[in-house]
């Protein structure tokens, strides 16, 4: 089975591109995806975010959601506002944010590599969200919202793709957050072959963002798996078909490693576990090197540490001697601060769970940590060196996880401009 196939991308009508390419489900509450489909009736968020459409009050995990989405699905097609391409193809995904920009291929990724782990996790799903993205892709038939997925920088397919967009693009949006989505489509069978072929001479792909997705994805593989299994076809000619059905795929954009950008994912504390302020300091002061500092803090380096409390910054360097250089997930930054200083100092044992601690993108800055402490939310906030691709690709190898939020991929990736129809 191979690792990725090209497949008939659902996609934008000509010149609807704009109207339908929306964020990620997941970035924006539902106040905020309101506001961003008015006067948008086109919005991929109808589809990704229906509740959107619906009461208030509606509980988004209930049977009107998933229904109210496959409706737009329906709707957008009639129009028709989306269209399925004639042919299995490739896509070339470029994102542009200021002076970066990262180049990717659109493609179906094997289920079968990701639950053999050839295709790498490193992050653990809450089954919660699992079952919503299960129900999602089984009310669509289709992946609508693209794994995140990482390969080390391969010169061929490097070239390819370069190669792949000398052509002006088949579609180009700027985003309200101006970042530059170019997608340009690559069907001819020799190219795609060259690709194919590639991809399959990788040890492994990495997931970066979409772990909910992928084990969705997974999952609806193998309940369909079953159903076909049940079928009165024999049972290697239904093994046959069913290894190459669209199901065993998932929609993903996979991009070399050397042009991923990550930000730190930072954190803020709703107080100092009883400890008065003096107190704090003190322990702080056991496992750091403390330094004030006029300004803003952003971490250089691993080991280094911002703090902003009581309206002052200060630089926190943790004592080498503490950081484990042979395990790859406790010597990450953030596995460093939860070890030193949330866990045993400021009493949150469990990060995923306790209410006590929440977690703010890089793209916020250092003045979202700032507002957070300052209007009286949070008691204390932390910078973080972002964590490099190359520890993410570590700690999946060793086959282990890293702890919550401990990665902010940017630019995202836009919803509605390919999505994958699995049946």
């Amino acid at each position: 089975m191979p690792l990725i196939k090209p497949f008939t991308g659902l996609r934008p009508a000509p010149g609807r591109a704009a109207d339908v390419a929306a964020p990620p489900y997941d970035v924006m509450n539902l106040a905020e995806a309101r506001r961003m489909v008015h006067d948008r009736p086109w919005s991929f968020l109808h589809i990704s975010r229906p509740e959107v459409d619906l009461p208030t009050e509606i509980d988004p995990f209930a049977d009107a959601v998933y229904n109210k989405a496959r409706e737009n699905l329906e709707r957008m097609l009639a129009e028709p506002v989306l269209i399925r391409d004639p042919h299995p193809s490739y896509y070339v995904y470029r994102l542009t944010m200021g002076s970066h920009r990262q180049t990717g291929l659109v493609a179906s990724a094997s289920v079968a590599a990701y639950d053999s782990g050839r295709i790498k996790k490193h992050e653990f799903t809450r089954p919660a969200k699992e079952d919503d993205r299960v129900r999602q892709i089984d009310a669509l038939n289709a992946q609508t919202g693209p794994v995140f997925l990482v390969y080390r920088a391969n010169r061929e397919i490097d070239e390819i793709l370069m190669q792949s967009c000398r052509a002006p693009p088949e579609v180009e949006v700027v985003a309200d957050d101006n970042v530059r989505h170019q997608v340009w489509i690559i069907d001819d069978r020799a190219t795609i072959e060259r690709l194919s072929l590639a991809f399959d001479a990788l040890d492994a792909l990495y997931v970066a963002d979409g772990h909910h997705r992928s084990a969705a994805a997974s999952r609806v593989a193998r309940a369909k798996r079953a159903r076909d299994s049940g079928s009165d076809q024999t049972p290697d000619a239904a093994a046959e078909v069913a290894a190459e059905a669209p199901h065993q795929y998932f929609l993903s954009v996979v991009f070399p490693h050397d042009q991923m950008q990550i930000l730190p994912y930072n954190r803020v504390l709703r107080d100092l576990n009883g400890l008065d302020q003096a107190a704090f300091m003190n322990r702080v002061g056991a496992a750091f090197q403390i330094e004030p500092s006029d300004t803003p803090v952003q971490p250089v380096g691993p080991g280094e540490f911002g703090m902003y409390l009581d309206g002052h910054w200060y630089r926190l360097r943790l004592d080498p001697q503490r950081i484990p250089a042979d395990d790859p997930v406790r010597r990450l930054d953030v596995s460093l601060l939860q070890d030193n200083l949330i866990g045993p100092i400021l009493g949150v044992d469990d990060p995923r769970r306790d209410e006590r601690i929440d977690f703010v993108g890089g793209i916020r800055g250092l003045d979202g940590l700032r507002a957070r402490v300052d209007g009286g939310d949070m008691r204390v906030a932390f910078s973080l060196h972002p964590t490099q691709m190359h520890d993410l690709m570590a700690v999946a190898d060793a086959g282990d996880v890293m702890p919550p939020k401990s990665t902010w991929f940017e630019p995202k990736l836009a919803d509605g401009l390919v999505s994958h129809v699995i049946e």
